[in-house]
């Protein structure tokens, strides 16, 4: 028959599943982790082995008990076929819901009522079997339903059978398909959760990850990129003012410190950028590479949080106006509102100063400035302008910040 050929073929899907989780767990503990069991294994072999309740039955027909023999055989194999079919398509949610799962659940109970109603006895037991068939496959709201009908049934035929016994019958038919429900529901639901706590672990990983590229990148950037420059500034002065390439080598000396303070934040994760030293870094490294800066800062005190994300912002722009513009000047805007606050870094070079994001490639660059401020609800812009290139970034104000007697208005020019 075709539904044999289809129980044969996925009980050996199902073994074969289980020997790869097997082989699974094996490699995991050799490699020195180790992977939690819980609840039964997600197969009908865990059902199988209740299977044994018919074997009164079974005793009887080769012992001659039972009536019309072959009836009794072909009834026993046909129940004990549906019961394995069903079991096993009840650890899968889409063939659970099956309209053959369903079909094949209503014939259990037909033939069940049909056999118990014939001979009686031991032939009862088949009704707790097809509780425990009912509970796994029936799950949800009309779970009580199901298991109160099917016990009433046991409980009826039984007692056209064998009188006050079908209140064991219909209590062990209601307890099996209770009790089975539950018991695979509790464990599908465990293996959700503990699912969805790898899926959380691996992406943590991932924003982990993605946050220290990102971090490197801008700080090594940067700081590379301000120590090439004071090293060309000072090998330039050496010939001519010894004291102004001392001074130089100084600030070579201070900014490598700094970085290696920075990167150590950075791996911890516990760095916190400030947007005033951001500018100051700015205006030494704009005129250490001989462009004059213009930084210029109106508003209320900012929170924490949107320094450090234009911190970011002027770390970039600055070392990319530094690297590739060829600008002679560089303003930088601060201007804070009630709402929003935007950030402003024109160069008058060529029009050459961004550094393009490379695609697929993430947290690195204008690409790594885009997602920060995204994920703060801001935004960046870049584009040439009339004379030279612009980088805009906008945030929203966040709470944090005390407000003072009057708007600060600072404007410093090198």
């Amino acid at each position: 028959m075709s539904w044999m050929r289809r129980v044969t073929r996925r009980t050996a899907e199902l073994r074969d599943a289980r020997q790869e989780r097997k082989a699974e767990c094996r490699a995991r503990r050799e490699a020195g982790g180790t992977r939690e069991e819980m609840g039964p294994p997600p197969s009908g072999f865990a059902l199988l082995p209740w299977l044994l309740m018919g074997l009164g039955a079974f005793s009887n027909l080769l012992q001659g008990r039972t009536p019309n023999p072959w009836i009794g055989g072909i009834g026993l194999l046909v129940f004990n076929s549906l019961y394995v079919s069903v079991v096993f398509q009840a650890f899968d949610k889409r063939r659970r819901e099956a309209p053959y799962t369903r079909i094949a659940l209503i014939a259990m109970g037909l033939l069940t009522c049909g056999l118990a109603l014939a001979y009686g006895g031991s032939w009862l037991m088949f009704f707790p079997l097809l509780g425990l068939a009912a509970g796994a496959v029936v799950r949800g709201r009309r779970l009580g339903q199901v298991g109160i009908g099917l016990a009433a049934v046991a409980g009826a035929v039984a007692g056209l059978k064998e009188g006050w016994d079908a209140l064991n019958i219909a209590y062990g038919t209601f307890l099996s398909t209770m009790v089975t429900a539950a018991i695979l529901s509790l464990s599908e639901a465990v293996r959700e959760l503990r699912a969805a706590r790898e899926e959380l672990a691996h992406r943590a990983v991932e924003q982990e990850r993605l946050r220290f590229s990102r971090d490197l990148h801008d700080l090594l950037g940067h700081t590379m990129s301000v120590i090439v420059v004071k090293s060309e500034a000072a090998r330039r002065l050496a010939h001519r003012d010894l004291d102004a390439a001392l001074a130089q080598v100084a600030d070579i000396e201070s900014v490598g410190r700094q970085a290696l303070t920075e990167i150590r934040e950075a791996v911890t994760g516990y760095r916190e950028g400030s947007l005033a030293t951001e500018l100051d870094r700015a205006r030494s490294a704009l005129t250490a590479a001989g462009i004059e800066p213009v930084v210029r800062q109106s508003g209320p005190p900012l929170a924490a949080q949107t320094e450090a994300l234009l911190g970011w912002v002027v770390r970039e722009a600055v070392t990319n106006v530094v690297r590739h513009s060829g600008a002679a000047r560089c303003e930088i805007s601060v201007d804070g509102g009630p709402e929003r606050v935007r950030l402003r870094v024109h160069d008058n070079g060529r029009g050459a100063a961004a550094e393009p994001p490379r695609p697929g490639v993430g947290g690195t660059g204008l690409k790594g400035l885009t997602e920060r401020l995204g994920s703060a609800g801001g935004s960046l812009v870049t584009g040439p302008a009339t004379r030279g290139f612009t980088v805009t970034a906008e945030l929203p104000v966040l709470p944090g910040g005390t407000e003072p007697d009057g708007v600060r208005e600072r404007e410093r020019a090198g």
